[in-house]
């Protein structure tokens, strides 16, 4: 694996994925309950879905820019810095007990550059990559691991309701930016002369629903983006409610099945078909919800374990079918238009309806949480029903052509 590229290269690759999940989780981990215990309840739905919203706009566009003009590294980095400011500035207005409707602008901003990073640094990545089959689930795992030291840290310094864990988020974001400083440069293929509006928004990815494969897998992932968004806004709730202190730390034991699947993808995707993978991760999705549903300490604790192993099998499987259909010059674009989906449409749709469906479920002040876990695990029953008749894996013959107009090279 590692003659594929010098040492140092893989070890960015890896330092990379660390330090921005790092980051990620600081923040996204416990924002619940920070936004919980400074009296900004009623904005929590939306904060989360202030995401889905930021990715209606940002990932195309910045995962075109990263195709076509500027180098995906300086992108990153851009918006690394711009991350870790806004991060700042809302810790200083929750503090502060600023309007809540300002904190939610100012979170609205952060989403902006926040949504499309992880996207990029993955195509980033993924371009390094002689044999993404083999590689990315060893170099993905060290995103694991920084999610779960993130989560833990936390944890650690009691943060799970403070602030305080914005300015340290904060930092790990500078620092991500000045890391891109070390990364390899990439070749940008060279931009059309005369790109349309739709060219240089990224709006012309959509060209890549026309192939049905490809079609199916972005709308399974969004549509299991859906309950998989009530997760970290009710979850941490859930464990609080039951007794569980630092919930934080608790939740990163989903980065334990996390960390299994990914070093499993390899041989998974060298013996299994790909059909059977993804339907494996929906199963996972199904058992964990039904088990947070079963409303006992040691179910709920397991069923945050297997979100980890779900999520792989699903999301970066999705992710390496990407990489190994689309042709070299649409795959930024394509990571980006899955964030768009996911992001976009699933969490839009995920996070306020996951926040009806637990006011529905939480008649005077007391939730009900067999139902409210029931309800989600039904929708990914329905979600893998749907993937198992429409998805065929089919394979056509490789297009040969480096002309833009052939994004889906079916390998």
């Amino acid at each position: 694996m590692l003659r594929t590229l010098r040492k140092a290269e893989y070890a960015e690759l890896m330092i990379l994925f660390f330090i921005q999940a790092v980051a990620m989780a600081i923040w996204f981990v416990p924002l619940g309950t920070i936004l919980d215990a400074n009296g900004l309840h009623s904005i929590k739905p939306f904060a989360f879905a202030a995401i889905g919203v930021a990715a209606f706009i940002s990932p195309l566009m910045f995962g075109a820019m990263a195709d076509r003009h500027v180098p995906p590294a300086k992108v990153l980095r851009w918006l690394a810095t711009a991350t870790g400011v806004t991060t700042a500035v809302i810790a200083t207005a929750i503090q502060n007990g600023w309007n809540p409707w300002l904190v939610l602008a100012l979170i609205q901003i952060f989403s902006l550059s926040y949504a499309p990073m992880f996207s990029i640094s993955t195509a980033l990545v993924l371009a390094r990559l002689e044999n993404a089959k083999k590689e990315f689930g060893s170099v993905r795992a060290l995103a694991t691991l920084g999610w779960m030291a993130g989560a833990l840290l936390i944890g650690l310094l009691s943060l799970d309701r403070s602030a305080l864990a914005g300015y340290l988020g904060a930092v790990i974001w500078l620092l991500v930016a000045a890391f891109t400083y070390f990364l390899p440069a990439l070749v940008i293929p060279p931009s059309a002369e005369h790109l349309s509006w739709r060219e240089r928004l990224g709006l012309d990815a959509l060209t890549l629903l026309k192939n049905r494969d490809t079609r199916v897998v972005f709308i399974t992932t969004t549509l299991f983006n859906i309950p998989l968004c009530a997760f970290y806004p009710y979850a941490p709730a859930h464990l609080h409610e039951r007794g569980f202190a630092h919930t934080s730390a608790w939740m990163s034991l989903a980065q334990i099945s996390e960390i299994v699947a990914m070093f499993s993808l390899a041989w998974l995707l060298h013996h299994w078909r790909l059909k059977w993978i993804f339907a494996c991760g929906l199963v996972f999705g199904v058992v964990r919800f039904a088990l947070s549903a079963l409303n006992t300490d040691s179910s709920l604790l397991l069923g945050v374990t297997l979100h980890g192993a779900s999520f792989v099998l699903v999301f970066i499987t999705a992710q390496i079918y990407l990489n190994q259909r689309i042709d070299p010059a649409w795959r930024t674009r394509a990571q980006a238009l899955m964030t768009l989906l996911n992001g976009g449409i699933g969490n839009l749709i995920g996070y306020l309806g996951s926040g009806w469906w637990f006011a529905a479920c939480t008649p005077v002040n007391r939730t009900h949480w067999p139902l409210f876990w029931w309800g989600l695990t039904a929708l990914v029953v329905v979600v893998l029903a749907y993937f198992l008749i429409a998805f065929k894996d089919q394979r056509e013959l490789p297009s040969h052509s480096g002309d833009e107009s052939s994004p889906n090279e079916e390998v």
